[in-house]
């Protein structure tokens, strides 16, 4: 298996790029150009739920919410879950979090002697016992926070690709029975994300926070922004 942009296949910076028709889906008449590119950043949202198995009976915990974090909350909302608290240390992301349909959120910082204090926090958010827990980020100090915020026989899903190498205390999760589900990328999500885009139980609309031309100097400001990363959450070409 092939992905674009995956050392050494090249990216699809160009107009037009050849694809096998098997695999192409076709956008319904109600979805744009912009939200069925949006459709691979939530198929990993998607791809995560199910791996969780989340659904109506599930509390949720989303750590880190930049385009992931945010496309993976979507999602779980799509799935019926009713109560999602989101953490992150920036408090632009936790705004829009809260502006897409956060049931609490949570800003904690960068410090790991923090985790202790903070899991009282995030727990005392929900109000209840959370059931899932989904790590977009990935470092050291949100593991160790998602794996003590779990309840006991609950999941933790690794979303996030941050660090390779991790030093977290796995022996309490063992005790707790705490299931550890990982996630790379997706597969066979595309029907259901156009179906939760038509359907309109997912809007993608409001993470395309920025929009650039396909100039060469277009381009590179593009990357630019997105690499700063402030007040840009998705930015979007247009040809």
């Amino acid at each position: 298996m092939k992905f674009f942009a995956t050392p050494p296949v090249h990216g699809s910076l160009a107009n037009q790029v050849v694809h096998p028709a098997d695999l192409c889906f076709k956008l319904p008449e109600n979805v744009s150009l912009e939200e069925g590119a949006m459709c691979e950043p939530l198929s990993v949202g998607v791809h995560a739920c199910r791996r969780a198995e989340v659904g109506p009976e599930t509390d949720v915990l989303v750590m880190g919410v930049g385009p992931i974090g945010l496309v993976t909350m979507l999602a779980a909302r799509a799935f019926g879950v009713p109560r999602i608290v989101i953490v992150d240390v920036d408090e632009n992301h936790l705004s829009v979090a809260k502006q897409l349909g956060a049931y609490r959120i949570v800003q904690v910082t960068t410090n790991l002697e923090d985790v202790g204090s903070e899991v009282e926090q995030i727990q005392k958010a929900m109000g209840s016992n959370i059931d899932v827990t989904f790590d977009c980020a990935s470092f050291n100090k949100t593991m160790s926070t998602t794996l003590a915020a779990t309840r006991c026989g609950g999941k933790v899903c690794l979303v996030g690709m941050g660090h390779g190498v991790m030093t977290v205390p796995l022996t309490p999760v063992a005790a707790r029975e705490v299931d550890v589900v990982g996630v790379f990328r997706y597969k066979n999500t595309w029907p259901l994300c156009l179906e939760f885009l038509t359907s309109g139980k997912i809007d993608v609309k409001p993470l395309i926070t920025h929009r650039f031309g396909f100039s060469q100097k277009e381009v590179g400001d593009a990357f630019e922004t997105s690499a700063r990363g402030i007040n840009a959450i998705k930015v979007m070409f247009n040809l």
